[in-house]
């Protein structure tokens, strides 16, 4: 499961377009996005997102896939968790089985977290980045909602899942998934038309030499005070760690 994330600072997503090649920069346009060092996926955050219907442009989209049957905000938080999508139920499951044909997305992340169990009942978090640190993608899919009450539209999504690579099957060792990771030279097909075999096909564990990660301090978890801070991100030392 992927239940938390990182967002890339504003100024870093600009300057990563500006380094692009102009036949590769296909995102033109970057709305103003909340900053998250620990985004929390039961806050339903609004997050940097790229959709498929939109593809040269980075909004916000929210944390949570919510499909056209959810009415209102009351049933939107009591609807099932929808946080992640197993990409081995994708093409069954109600809630994505007709979105993910052509609403697909990518999430901007610095990083993603997730939990290592040295033993039983105990929990060390590890973050998980690009090695080169640069932004990088997570493939989604999507809904266009409204809230039948207020009227209000957004985008919802989920993040999409896979079997570990070796590296994050040695972190999130009871889990034993990973979100799916989109590298640059597979974004514009990934948001461009697809059948399902290639859908499939580009549902797959990212090879491991992309993605590094470390531990972090396990304030992470703690209720009640404010883990939204770039210290969440600093290596932490756990004394005899093995991993």
């Amino acid at each position: 499961m992927c239940n938390r994330v990182a967002t890339p600072e504003h100024d870093e997503l600009f300057s990563y377009f500006d380094k692009q090649a102009p036949s590769n920069r296909t995102i033109f346009k970057i709305d103003p996005y909340p900053q998250f060092y620990n985004a929390d996926s039961f806050t339903r955050p609004y997050l940097p997102f790229t959709a498929s219907d939109e593809p040269d442009r980075v909004q916000l989209a929210r944390w949570k896939l919510l499909p056209r049957s959810v009415k209102n905000e009351t049933e939107a938080v009591q609807y099932a968790n929808t946080f992640n999508a197993r990409s081995e139920e994708i093409f069954t499951k109600y809630s994505y089985r007709d979105a993910i044909k052509v609403n697909r997305g990518l999430l901007w992340v610095s990083g993603f977290f997730e939990p290592f169990h040295p033993r039983p009942k105990v929990t060390i978090p590890f973050f998980i980045r690009a090695k080169n640190r640069e932004p990088f993608t997570l493939g989604c899919v999507f809904t266009n909602w409204v809230d039948q009450e207020t009227g209000e539209a957004m985008k919802t999504f989920s993040i999409i899942t896979t079997p570990p690579n070796e590296l994050v099957s040695r972190i999130h060792n009871e889990g034993q998934r990973m979100p799916l990771v989109i590298p640059e030279d597979r974004r514009a097909a990934w948001l461009g038309p697809l059948n399902e075999a290639g859908i499939v096909a580009m549902m797959q564990p990212l090879p491991d030499g992309y993605l590094e990660g470390y531990p972090v301090s396990n304030m992470l978890y703690k209720r009640g005070v404010d883990n939204n801070t770039p210290e969440m991100q600093v290596p932490a030392e756990y004394p005899g760690l093995v991993w």
